[in-house]
């Protein structure tokens, strides 16, 4: 299930990450990738370090205020944030993200990625993150603040950016529903007794709706 969500940075946050990014350092970012996808990431990560963490704690303060994006993720961890910039044709090729992350207390699994936009849209070109799925690719460049989450399990990659600077914050999730068939019944199930709550109110068919979607959370969820 691939979600894009609007808005989740206000102008205020934006520009308090800007401010940050300013100040830090920018390195090769193929430093933090695997072994296989160093091979296709071109582009400057900012370095980490107080600065990084400060404009990591930020977005994580916002992902926790988003009802869509908790809804669509069910997420159990949250990596930190890695900030990185494309400009002057760089790209990132073809790579899915790897299973599982850090180490020791830290290692986590890896079933949803998530993109967040920090430049406009028009102040770029190119650099449309690209993912495959079976019915083809989809394109995705979308406006400052917003997100995107998929799955981790997808081949994905960034287009070369031709103009400008494409500016962007890059994580992933260990969700406490690992199936992504689970995550999206669930997404589904709660968008619908959301909706018939705000027409109807608490009916009978919003109690059996919710219901159902409590006990399959409960099924499925790996505390």
């Amino acid at each position: 299930m691939i979600v894009p969500i609007a808005n989740v940075l206000d102008a205020e946050t934006l520009g308090k990450i800007r401010e940050l990014l300013e100040q830090g350092t920018f390195i090769d970012g193929r430093q933090t990738a695997g072994w296989h996808a160093r091979q296709v990431k071109n582009n400057a990560q900012l370095q980490s370090g107080e600065t990084a963490r400060q404009a990591s704690a930020l977005i994580h303060q916002a992902l926790a205020r988003s009802a869509v994006f908790n809804a669509a993720v069910r997420p159990r961890h949250i990596r930190p944030m890695l900030f990185s910039q494309y400009s002057g044709g760089q790209d990132y090729g073809a790579h899915v993200d790897d299973a599982l992350m850090g180490s020791g207390e830290s290692l986590t699994r890896s079933d949803v990625s998530l993109t967040v936009f920090l430049g406009d849209a028009e102040s770029y070109d190119g650099g449309e993150l690209v993912i495959e799925g079976t019915g083809g690719e989809q394109s995705f460049k979308l406006d400052a603040g917003s997100v995107i989450t998929y799955p981790s399990n997808t081949l994905h990659y960034v287009a070369p950016v031709t103009s400008g600077t494409r500016e962007v914050a890059v994580t992933w999730v260990q969700s406490l529903v690992r199936d992504p068939a689970h995550r999206e019944m669930l997404f589904d199930l709660d968008t619908a007794r959301r909706s018939l709550f705000q027409r109807e109110g608490k009916s009978r068919e919003f109690d059996l709706i919710s219901k159902t979607h409590a006990n399959l959370l409960r099924q499925w969820a790996e505390t």
